[in-house]
């Protein structure tokens, strides 16, 4: 029966972990087996094949419809199999499967098969086999449908001076990208299979000699740890890669940039791509990695040096400046100049609610515009987010119930927090701003100062394959702190990070 082939080698007591089906479909390899296997799929199909057209001596050929090429198929397999000049006098045995495997069929990937696991895993995966029932064995030739996306420019990630081509959800198009940008036999791809039903291939790259190769070991033991139905988002992968779950900071670096992950690997991370994602994962991921941008090392340095630093001040701008208004205007009015305290009492006269009710309402309606602004297509979604925020404010304004101060400092926060080249950083910001906000209507500064010390204390409390989260700035390195604020010339970078512990410490001579 089919289910005999899917049932748990022992059923689960309760509360147990889900238990692995090793093999997965124990058994001879034949045509029976495979048909009860793929029961009830039609699109996989089986046809027999006389070998190099007599009747007495045929094959099976066994494939999936759609994850293989017909015209590949029929011109690389079944047109070959049946070429007497090839294969005549031939029987299907053991000199069959041997002249198969050197040449016989015009395929560039030819595999023999031993184990009913492993011949399903090729079908799965777009290969067509040739099943030899006597010899309880098969030969699988890859012959992959050609259909899938082509690579692009990247979609979530703005690529303002550097390659256009982004990662896609084909995961041997992505390792192929990064092969082409590092042209050395030193960097590595290890794959693995995560994922008891969806069975998705990913892999870990890194460069042998410089990557430390305790972070790779790492990374693999928590890919074999996941043991899970599917791996079919994000959030399926990254929740078991990170540490601290519980954290909202983000420990886990992606991209859809071919040349960020790259550059990322060449400094001494470990890379991470999974089949069906177009995006590759970077680790350790760290603070000051979050704030860096490729870009940054394709303007003047002096240019880069600004740029960079004006990224550090916005980021303390989208924090703190809401917080820190509520808490002067409400406590700490003596630190208003007279001229500009007097501007803003006489747009809050008529005004119903407090400061911080005030700030709390347009913060609460920036995040919802910005919600549905990415939940609508892209076309609805931008105009709704520009016209709504400005219909809005200036609503909200002219009926008296925001002052127009408020309107400006979380505007201004807003627009800071766009600065932040990680948006899953940029999100945590948003959020955290909203708790220093009520700290600031409770305690005033004080309050703020509270909160701001639980962010660092969590934040240093933070590793990433056990490289501290804060790295460099938990350390007492001044140039390595001040490379991270500010952009080097390059001919005085000449080291890569001391945290990763990289085999070679040098990028050039």
């Amino acid at each position: 029966m089919l289910h005999d082939f899917f049932k748990p080698t022992k059923e689960p007591e309760d509360g147990a972990p889900h238990p692995r089906q090793e093999p997965r479909f124990p058994g001879d390899i034949g045509v029976a087996a495979l048909k009860t296997i793929f029961a009830n799929c039609d699109d996989f199909d089986i046809r027999d094949v006389y070998l190099a057209g007599q009747e007495k001596m045929s094959v099976t050929i066994a494939f999936i419809d759609g994850t293989v090429s017909g015209e590949a198929v029929t011109r690389d397999v079944i047109r070959p199999l049946t070429e007497k000049e090839r294969l005549g006098g031939v029987a299907p045995g053991q000199k069959a499967i041997d002249l198969l495997l050197h040449g016989g069929i015009y395929s560039y990937a030819a595999k023999r098969r031993d184990s009913l696991d492993d011949l399903v895993n090729d079908l799965i995966n777009g290969f067509c086999a040739i099943v030899f029932e006597g010899e309880k064995a098969a030969v699988t030739f890859e012959v992959k449908s050609g259909e899938k996306r082509a690579v692009s420019e990247p979609t979530g990630e703005k690529v303002v001076k550097g390659a256009k081509d982004g990662f896609v959800e084909t995961l041997r198009v992505n390792t192929a990208l990064v092969r082409r940008k590092i042209k050395n036999p030193a960097l590595k791809i290890k794959q693995a299979t995560v994922g008891r039903q969806t069975l998705t291939t990913v892999a870990v790259v890194y460069v042998d000699g410089l990557t430390n190769q305790e972070m790779v070991s790492e990374l693999e033991q928590r890919l074999d740890a996941i043991d899970i139905d599917g791996v079919m988002t994000t959030g399926h992968l990254e929740e078991y890669l990170v540490e601290n779950k519980r954290s909202p900071l983000p420990q886990l670096m992606y991209t859809e940039r071919c040349d960020k992950f790259c550059i990322n690997l060449l400094e001494g991370r470990v890379g991470l791509l999974a089949d069906g994602l177009p995006l590759g994962y970077m680790m350790p991921g760290t603070f000051a990695q979050f704030m860096k941008a490729p870009e940054d090392h394709t303007e003047h340095y002096l240019v880069g040096s600004a740029i960079t630093f004006l990224r550090y001040i916005c980021l303390l701008i989208t924090l703190f400046l809401p917080a820190l208004y509520v808490a002067i205007a409400m406590y700490h009015q003596e630190m208003i100049p007279t001229n500009l305290m007097q501007s803003i009492i006489d747009s809050k006269k008529q005004v119903p609610f407090d400061t911080s009710m005030e700030v709390l309402g347009m913060l609460l309606a920036f995040e919802l515009l910005q919600e549905a602004a990415i939940r609508l297509p892209t076309a609805i979604g931008e105009t709704l987010g520009m016209i709504g925020a400005l219909i809005v404010g200036q609503s909200a304004v002219e009926a008296k119930i925001i002052s127009p101060m408020v309107v400006i400092v979380v505007a201004l926060a807003g627009i800071a927090g766009y600065t932040v080249s990680n948006l899953n950083l940029a999100g945590t910001l948003r959020y955290a701003r909203l708790f220093l906000v009520v700290a600031a209507l409770a305690g005033g500064i004080f309050g703020i100062a509270v909160v701001a010390v639980f962010i660092v204390y969590h934040a240093a409390s933070l590793e990433s394959l056990g490289v501290a989260y804060l790295t460099p700035f938990a350390g007492a390195d001044f140039k390595a702190v001040s490379q991270a604020v500010f952009r080097w010339p390059l001919e005085k970078t000449k080291h890569r990070e001391r945290a990763l512990h990289t085999g070679n410490k040098r990028n050039q001579k």
